[in-house]
């Protein structure tokens, strides 16, 4: 057999070098365009807070109705029940989901707390990131 030395091509071809780059820079250019279409991942927390009334005198139904009457971007309110404190006064449990970047707890508790007449204090019960 007689071999050619141009036939043989020990150190591979710059040729293929070049296309294996064109190749990589699109598939990197569409990985990146897929994932900017993607909606970023918005971080949740899960709030149970307890509102307490001034007294036993206290009309929960309105105390809760004030608080489900703030209204936020990023605010969703959940389910509530009355539980007993003792001497016949009851708190209001509530629980919301808020958007972190848009809705503070400081911000909740100060908006509560406005409403003076009903409530006397808040608390955060939990606080859960979803």
């Amino acid at each position: 057999l007689d071999y050619d030395d141009d036939d043989i091509d020990l150190f591979g071809s710059d040729e293929e070098d070049e296309d294996a780059e064109r190749i990589k820079a699109e598939r990197v250019k569409e990985y990146t365009q897929r994932k900017s279409k993607k909606p970023a991942l918005i971080a949740k927390s899960s709030i149970l807070l307890d509102v307490k009334p001034w007294d036993d005198e206290t009309k929960m139904s309105k105390l809760e109705e004030c608080v489900r009457s703030i209204q936020m971007d990023g605010l969703l309110w959940g389910a509530s029940k009355l539980v007993p404190v003792g001497y016949g006064i009851k708190k209001l449990q509530i629980n919301c989901v808020v958007e972190d970047d848009k809705v503070g707890t400081d911000i909740l508790e100060e908006e509560i707390t406005k409403f003076e007449d009903y409530v006397q204090s808040v608390d955060i019960a939990a606080f859960n990131k979803i």
